[in-house]
């Protein structure tokens, strides 16, 4: 059998590194990549080599992240810019393997397995290649990994920044990976780190040896999947890149979309304006991906405490008609929330999940002839390709138009959704 060669490719401080080979200006300062301040969105996104030098990380306040740099420079992002880099990434390793499978918009795993003796190179030279071609062609460093499974890849990349190839191969592992800390195992987080170390579990190597006993009662099934990872026994597939889309063909198991308003939530007419404005990018991806939902949610935020919940309902029918979603999320709002100032709110979230197949055939209801929904139907589709035409704000709901801030607003351009691949099977 074959011995398998994956890589791992990691565009070194992603957001940072595009936004600086574009403004060549910005490459010797310390930049990060920032919220919308205004918006209530000011913290720290991504940050280049001389920002992290400062001591500044992601997900801290742009106010900290001020304090400790005086001379930082925010720059506001730019996703499409960033999502045209990596599909030109991604091309880039389409020319070493039919079979990529993107992790996020600055990750991805290539195979190399059955094309090393074709190109007359071993993976660790493919690495390389890919590396120096990288910097050549889109003037950017990636980190690369090398590995016979994903996982170690994975770690190899991460192992050494920026600008790096690293090999682990099965006579090092045990001396590199086993004795690094157990977080730096990918899906190790911060709750599971602590179980393990509550244990006396701190490395990957001390997870390796974990008993079937203490993964079962403390972990579960989960235990035995990182288990399995930590002794490099991952043998999941890399998943084939459709080369037309430049990314992976994936089951879509929900579509949803939440925002932090600009201001408190303290009246019906915004809420009710943010609610429809969600569902409408909500319902008009759901038709992008011809899907209907049976379940629609909504998740609300408090300004005062930031607590969070969720509600759900059903739809009487699957749907991905913009006003039945709207309806239904109005609906649970409007029952659960007094919609003054008693409670102001900070941010919303709509959720269509439960999906099924636009072209399913539909149960229909006595009183919800198909007339009506055929109609409804339309008129999505007809503001579709308006849409399409002249941009997402060019229609607005009456809901939505009722609130100057909600109708600048575009939920679906401004949600970027980064694919995570692995555990979707």
């Amino acid at each position: 059998m074959q011995k398998r060669a994956i890589l791992h490719s990691d565009i070194n401080c992603c957001y940072a590194q595009i936004e600086c080979q574009a403004n060549p200006e910005l490459r010797d300062k310390p930049v990060v990549v920032g919220g919308d301040e205004e918006a209530r969105h000011g913290i720290v996104l991504a940050k280049n080599l001389l920002a992290k030098k400062w001591g500044i990380s992601t997900a801290e306040t742009l106010r900290d992240a001020r304090r400790k740099c005086p001379e930082l420079v925010v720059v506001p992002p730019d996703y499409r810019l960033y999502m045209k880099v990596s599909s030109l990434a991604r091309r880039i390793y389409y020319d070493y393997s039919d079979c990529i499978e993107p992790f996020g918009p600055d990750e991805a795993w290539i195979d190399v397995s059955g094309t090393q003796r074709c190109l007359g190179l071993s993976s660790i030279e493919i690495a390389c290649e890919i590396s120096e071609r990288m910097k050549a062609e889109l003037g950017i460093t990636v980190s690369v990994g090398v590995s016979w499974n994903k996982i170690f890849a994975k770690f190899g990349s991460d192992y050494k920044k920026p600008d790096a190839v690293t090999a682990i191969d099965e006579d090092n592992y045990q001396d590199i990976v086993w004795k690094a800390p157990v977080r730096e195992l990918l899906y190790v987080g911060a709750a599971t780190e602590r179980k393990l170390h509550s244990s006396g579990i701190c490395t990957i190597g001390d997870l390796a040896h974990a008993t079937d006993h203490y993964l079962q009662h403390s972990l579960g099934k989960m235990g035995f999947m990182l288990r399995a990872f930590a002794r490099g026994e991952d043998a999941t597939d890399v998943k084939p890149l459709d080369r037309a889309s430049c990314d992976v063909d994936r089951e879509v198991k929900s579509y949803g979309n939440g925002i932090t308003f600009p201001r408190d939530i303290e009246d019906e007419q915004t809420a009710r304006a943010v609610i429809w404005m969600l569902a409408e990018s909500v319902a008009q991806r759901m038709r992008e991906g011809r899907a209907r939902a049976r379940t629609i949610a909504i998740g609300v935020r408090s300004a005062d405490d930031l607590t969070s919940y969720t509600r759900q309902a059903g739809a009487p029918l699957p749907t991905n008609i913009t006003g039945e979603v709207a309806r239904i999320a109005w609906r649970l709002l409007r029952d659960t929330e007094p919609l003054d100032d008693t409670r102001p709110l900070r941010g919303l979230c709509v959720r269509a999940s439960n999906l099924v197949p636009a072209g399913d055939e539909l149960q229909l209801m006595l009183f919800d002839p198909l007339p009506r929904r055929t109609e409804r139907e339309g008129l999505d589709a007809a503001i579709d390709e308006l849409r399409r035409r002249f941009g997402n704000n060019c229609v607005v709901w009456g809901p939505q138009a009722q609130d100057p801030t909600a109708w600048k607003l575009d939920a679906k351009r401004d949600n970027v959704v980064h694919p995570v691949s692995f555990f979707h099977r």
